[in-house]
């Protein structure tokens, strides 16, 4: 009978009860502001990762730029090389102008489709001239080394302004400007011979003979030998060329010159 006891009946169903409270605030969900910020904290980070990435990889595309050298005067017509560089490198190479007409038709359509490649192989004006092809293969070198440097002043320009922006403002003063320097008169036995050259960046860009032998035959050999000569002292950058077959006296005296003219330039 004890255990049907009213008051003992009273006390197990207020124990049952507690222990049914308990147990169910023990299950339910922790949903509170700390669990919430947990759940979300990750996705900012992702977002602003993903805004990272592409600003990254846009900034390291290069440019592509053409650059056309000057004319290049021969004796068969005028020869002008233009260049697509990228990153800094010739890419492409093309002749937008080169003897035309009769024989010069064939030559030009062997020599520079073979020019063009041997430029963009040599990234430089040292390519070799194609046989049968002299005059349109020294054109198209004086016209490619023009537009070299006419791509180098460009890049360099870019480069001292940074350098400038960053503090480094003796960097921009460094840059050197193109300038001529003339010579020493070399006299010869059929007359005297003068070089001028134009340097730029510490090289020759252009040579050119403001006086050479003239009258009578001498004009002949003047015409045949000092294009070639002002070809191969911006080739060779220095003294060190070949005399012109037939215009030995003529060759003597221009190197002479030349190398007075290197000497004025520093080079």
């Amino acid at each position: 009978m004890r255990k049907s006891h009213p008051v003992r009946r009273v006390v197990l169903a207020t124990a049952a009860t507690v222990s049914g409270i308990v147990l169910l605030l023990s299950l339910k969900p922790a949903s509170g502001p700390a669990s919430a910020q947990a759940a979300g904290g990750a996705a900012p980070q992702q977002t602003a990762a993903s805004q990272e990435s592409p600003q990254g990889g846009s900034g390291q595309q290069a440019g592509t730029r053409t650059v056309t050298g000057e004319v290049a005067k021969t004796q068969y017509g005028p020869v002008q090389v233009r260049l697509t560089v990228s990153g800094g490198k010739i890419t492409k190479a093309e002749a937008v102008q080169a003897p035309k007409g009769g024989l010069s038709d064939q030559k030009t359509a062997m020599a520079v489709p073979r020019l063009n490649q041997e430029a963009v192989a040599a990234q430089s004006a040292r390519i070799d001239a194609v046989s049968g092809a002299t005059y349109t293969s020294g054109g198209y070198k004086q016209s490619l080394q023009s537009a070299i440097d006419k791509a180098k002043a460009a890049s360099g320009g870019a480069a001292s302004g940074s350098a400038g922006a960053s503090g480094a403002s003796g960097s921009s003063g460094a840059a050197a400007q193109a300038r001529t320097v003339t010579g020493n008169v070399a006299q010869t036995q059929y007359g005297p011979v003068q070089v001028r050259l134009t340097v730029s960046g510490g090289k020759i860009t252009k040579a050119e003979a403001v006086q050479a032998p003239k009258g009578g035959l001498s004009d002949q050999k003047t015409a045949m030998a000092v294009p070639k000569l002002n070809q191969e002292a911006v080739s060779a950058q220095s003294a060190n060329i070949d005399a012109v077959s037939g215009a030995t006296y003529t060759s003597t005296g221009y190197k002479q010159s030349l190398q007075s003219a290197l000497d004025k330039a520093g080079g």
